[in-house]
């Protein structure tokens, strides 16, 4: 009888752990889990392991967590393991064509788009911010380029016109899993599943976000902003200033302007759940926000603890 097929795990957040219970889950065996050092985390600042860490402990894997891959010595570490396969799913470090080249079947990522759309770091948001009606999840054969490599299979989804960032990663987090779970039956079968290599047409790149970038200039158009709301929840949480007071804005849609004329950034109409503001096209309705210092809350409530505004 043949044995497991000896697989090394790296990732990092919340959105690898699926993944990582897929592999745990399928037969294979997963002889350690790569992920990034503890980090300071919350108020304290206290060292905090990660995510994949901690369901990694939980399911009594080895774990390593170099700060780089680049060293000679965590590279013969690797080698040790003896992998046949190394998942790679946001794990944070780049891997060198030293560490590619280790596993007898090379490295697979899950990646959180439709390649070649939305290479890089942030393809959930930047497909919301976008407005995108559509994305998915690729299962990739890495190469030493930045999401370049051949596609394995993929799984498309539709985005949701009022889907937010953090319910776009949730989904497509278990989508990752599932498109994980099909390439390893294959591998495990002794099956190829064949690479098709990406399009040259199409390339766009989901770029780091910047907390700078979920303040809403209200001179741009209300179905921008409304995305902004969306994409940028639960993280860095869109903000704005709303008659002389910052606040994060964590619910709001786009309306037609209709007969309001309005200097963008004025409030022009007040509603039992909602408010009106204007923008550079349309209007933005707002249901929720959150004060410096406080917890999300909904309008009716804002405009209750400001007495000026109720009428």
């Amino acid at each position: 009888m043949s044995r497991p097929l000896r697989v090394v795990f790296a990732g990092t957040p919340d959105f690898a752990v699926p993944s990582l219970d897929a592999c745990l889950a399928s037969g294979v065996e997963v002889v350690a889990v790569y992920t990034q050092p503890d980090r300071p985390a919350g108020r304290g600042r206290k060292l905090a392991a990660s995510p994949v860490k901690a369901a990694a402990l939980a399911a009594g894997v080895v774990v390593e967590q170099p700060e780089t891959l680049r060293d000679a010595s965590v590279r013969k570490h690797l080698r040790g393991h003896a992998p046949d396969l190394m998942i790679v799913v946001a794990y944070g470090l780049i891997l060198p064509r030293s560490v590619l080249a280790v596993p007898r079947l090379g490295c697979w990522n899950v990646h959180a788009s439709i390649l070649p759309r939305w290479r890089g770091a942030a393809p959930i948001q930047r497909a919301i911010l976008a407005g995108d009606s559509e994305t998915g999840v690729a299962l990739m054969q890495m190469e030493a380029g930045l999401d370049t490599g051949p596609v394995l299979l993929d799984v498309r989804t539709s985005i949701a016109p009022d889907e937010t960032g953090g319910q776009l990663h949730d989904r497509l987090a278990q989508l990752g899993a599932g498109a994980l779970r099909e390439g390893l039956g294959c591998a495990m079968r002794g099956e190829t599943l064949p690479p098709h290599a990406q399009s040259d047409v199409g390339v766009t790149y989901a770029h780091k976000l910047d907390k700078a970038e979920a303040r809403l200039d209200w001179h741009e158009s209300a179905a921008t902003l409304a995305r902004k709301v969306r994409a940028f929840d639960p993280w860095p949480v869109a903000d704005a200033e709303i008659e002389g007071e910052r606040l994060r804005i964590w619910s709001a849609e786009a309306v037609a302007a209709g007969e309001a004329v309005a200097e963008p950034g004025r409030m022009v109409a007040r509603h039992r759940d909602a408010i009106d503001v204007a923008t550079g096209d349309g209007l933005l309705r707002i249901r929720q926000v959150q004060r410096d210092g406080g917890r999300p809350m909904a309008v009716r409530d804002w405009l209750n603890a400001r007495d000026g505004l109720k009428r």
